[in-house]
């Protein structure tokens, strides 16, 4: 890859990361199958999302070592459920995202995405892809509309928040910068795929994420994405 290859000629991968247990969620049914919509679960409104947007991307799903009956039992009830290949995470998320890049074959950028971030536009999927062929990466990231203060044993002090971004995903990499972040050990600090990438030495670009674009982790998580969709705030299909 280089400077003047068009977007269309990028061979893009991506990794759905999937392997919570779901126990915010307080459910007995982790919360990727959870119902976001009549007929489709979280995780499939989120492999769907990608597959509409980047139809010859390859795919990989990474789940628990125990989950991944329920998935493929759900995908043969469920046919129309996009292609995908399937691997078993590790026990953190940095052995979940470096054993999807072991299941994953060549490609030119790699984006790593939530598989609980189902509301994720084709737009900023295009244009994290953008971003990352013009600069090796694209962190998406929001200007938080609250006040922050931070807190330590000395008392508490205002945090200027114009200097704070909360950060989403997909993250979306050079291949190569990537699966060599990915060599090196993992580390209490790695708690998304930019922080792996910078301890490698190489600095991150971040662009403009979405509002809507949440992670859905407890109840209210996902009566909020259910209300949206309702609402016709956000699609899940193209």
């Amino acid at each position: 890859m280089n400077d003047s290859t068009p977007l269309n000629a990028l061979r893009t991968g991506v990794i759905l990361v999937a392997g919570g247990s779901g126990q915010r969620m307080g459910s007995p049914i982790p919360k990727q199958f959870l119902m976001l919509r009549e007929g489709a679960t979280i995780l499939e409104t989120t492999l769907r999302r990608f597959t509409d947007t980047l139809p010859d991307a390859e795919i990989v799903v990474v789940l628990p070592a125990a989950e991944t009956a329920r998935w493929q039992a759900i995908c043969r009830e469920r046919p129309a459920i996009p292609f995908h290949r399937l691997c078993t995470g590790g026990a953190t998320r940095f052995e979940s995202v470096r054993n999807g890049l072991a299941a994953l074959g060549p490609c030119d950028l790699i984006a790593v995405h939530d598989g609980v971030r189902p509301l994720v536009s084709s737009a900023l999927i295009r244009t994290c892809i953008a971003t990352a062929a013009a600069h090796g990466s694209a962190i998406p990231a929001v200007r938080p509309a609250d006040s922050f203060r931070t807190v330590d044993a000395s008392g508490n002090r205002i945090i200027d928040r114009d200097t704070l971004r909360a950060i989403q995903t997909p993250q979306i990499f050079r291949a190569d910068l990537l699966r060599a972040a990915y060599r090196q050990p993992g580390r209490p600090s790695f708690t998304d795929d930019a922080s792996v990438v910078e301890a490698a030495g190489t600095p991150v670009t971040l662009c403009e994420g979405e509002k809507y674009n949440i992670k859905i982790t407890t109840p209210e998580d996902l009566a909020l994405a259910r209300l949206l969709v309702e609402a016709g705030l956000v699609q899940t299909q193209n």
